[in-house]
């Protein structure tokens, strides 16, 4: 949270500890739900004067303006105070590449009765990629990879230069051994290329890991070649997506399930994740699907 809304962090007592309240945000999305839900959290913290506070954590990720956006905010915050009768503060990080979408407010009035919710708002694309490599904080690293990704759609050489530049300033920001293993997870998922990119983006990072003699990341590759991983990989990768699936659509159909549990290919299975992150319905996912393993097969045949 101090990353991107550094003011209401500091009213924030991180000594107390913090609780996540997926149940009970799980029983407001139900009750109110309005359009697709995206990856919210709802946070038990408690403020310096000691007042137990709830904050909803939005991200939306479309790639899209959605018009009613803004008024999910506003029910999720009434229905949260509605239902245990806590403050709530409302927060949206926006992912989208959109620069003049930025909602920040949602309000009606009628026969002078009006009503009005103003919300904090951090637009990643407000974050620069020059500073983001000067800060030491995580989520910069994360940032990074997402405004890189959006930089280098229509650009595989781009992104394998940007990806490999994050991968190696992993080393160099003082993380431990397991915040870059998890860090270099998240950044090889988020910012897929091509395989004859990502044969050669493995192999400087090997080598820029044999100069500086700390054989992280491709620990990973070692463990990859044990007998069994690589199903058990593809398993959890298809668990996933189905997961994201039932998250955003809740009826997700049985003939759709099948044809995920029977993908083969990892690649596959994270480019169709990105899909069901975004995607505005489970038809369009539908038809997403049938042309990528269309194209699969033309590939495998070719």
């Amino acid at each position: 949270m101090a990353f991107f809304f550094p003011e209401i962090d500091r009213n924030i007592d991180w000594e107390k500890g913090y609780e996540f309240l997926d149940t009970e945000f799980q029983q407001v999305a139900r009750d109110a739900e309005i359009g697709s839900r995206e990856a919210d959290k709802l946070v038990k913290v408690w403020r310096q004067d000691g007042e137990e506070t709830w904050v909803l954590i939005h991200v939306e990720v479309q790639s899209q303006a959605q018009s009613v956006f803004a008024e999910r905010m506003y029910v999720y915050n009434y229905r949260i105070f509605d239902m245990y009768r806590r403050k709530v503060v409302s927060l949206a990080v926006l992912a989208d590449d959109e620069e003049s979408w930025r909602p920040s407010e949602y309000n009606y009035e009628i026969w002078g009765c009006r009503v009005l919710l103003q919300f904090p708002v951090a637009k990643l694309l407000d974050y620069q990629l020059s500073k983001l490599e000067q800060s030491t904080n995580p989520f910069a690293v994360i940032v990074a990879a997402h405004r890189t990704t959006q930089q280098t759609v229509q650009n595989p050489e781009g992104r394998y230069q940007g990806k490999l530049s994050i991968a190696k300033s992993l080393y160099q920001r003082g993380y431990s051994r397991q915040d870059i293993l998890e860090l270099f997870r998240l950044i090889d998922w988020m910012m897929t290329l091509p395989d004859s990119f990502q044969i050669g983006f493995k192999q400087q990072v090997r080598r820029f890991e044999e100069e500086s003699t700390m054989p992280y990341v491709t620990s990973i590759e070692r463990l990859a070649r044990k007998e069994g991983m690589e199903e058990g990989i593809l398993q959890t990768s298809r668990e996933t997506l189905l997961e994201v699936l039932r998250v955003r659509f809740e009826d997700v159909p049985r003939e759709l399930v099948e044809k995920i549990n029977q993908i083969e290919s990892v690649s596959v299975l994270k480019t169709l994740l990105r899909q069901g992150i975004t995607i505005a319905s489970v038809e369009e996912f539908q038809g997403c699907l049938d042309q990528l393993l269309s194209v699969d097969q033309e590939q495998e045949e070719g």
